[in-house]
């Protein structure tokens, strides 16, 4: 996905930092961002409210590029493709993004992060939705729960993304109960500062 929206890896590596930047800046505005402990992984949820949905005329996009990179236009057209086979009508918590440094990938973090949020969506009733980038991915996202909402993000003049929406309802809070919920940051609280993010859902 990066690579279709900075092409090559020098203009990667000198602009795709202002990209998460503007990302984590919306999630701290509109939503709530997990860490471990140790800052070794990250979630970024965001809330989506019930009426919010990809109109064509929604100026986000066009906003997020000209704070990141306003000459390349894929900065815009990812996000209103991605807008566009998001789910729209109700109320739900979207997992904008997550991350493990590389040298502790493989041991559970990321899918301890998102079982404790999901933890919060069941015991708030709200659904949550994500987008599965490879079959690796989805199978992980199967096991969670999280159901194909059959629409999938499919990139102009390049590789078929295969990046695939994915969907969960909420649970019933009785599955929680004696359950320990893994390192994860609680309400409003990002770790390195304690900077605010509201409480998602």
């Amino acid at each position: 996905m990066s690579g279709w929206v900075f092409p090559g890896e020098e203009y990667r590596r000198a602009t795709h930092h202002r990209l998460m930047a503007a990302f984590t800046d919306a999630v701290l505005a509109e939503g709530r961002i997990d860490l471990t402990e140790d800052g070794s992984a990250c979630a970024l949820w965001l809330h989506v409210p019930a009426d919010e949905h990809g109109d064509e005329d929604d100026d986000g996009p066009a906003q997020v590029r000209r704070a990141v990179d306003p000459d390349n236009e894929r900065v815009e057209l990812i996000g209103r493709l991605t807008a566009a086979v998001h789910p729209a009508g109700r109320a739900h918590a979207y997992l904008w993004m997550i991350g493990v440094t590389p040298a502790r990938q493989g041991e559970g973090l990321g899918t301890a992060l998102i079982e404790s949020a999901l933890d919060r969506c069941d015991r708030e009733g709200l659904p949550a939705y994500l987008e599965a980038s490879s079959a690796r991915s989805r199978g992980l996202y199967e096991r969670l729960g999280f159901a194909s909402t059959g629409r999938t993000l499919r990139l102009p003049d390049g590789p078929r993304c295969g990046r695939c929406g994915a969907s969960r309802a909420a649970r019933s809070a009785e599955r929680h109960r004696g359950r320990t919920a893994p390192a994860a940051h609680g309400p409003g609280r990002a770790t390195g500062g304690g900077a605010p993010a509201s409480a998602l859902r």
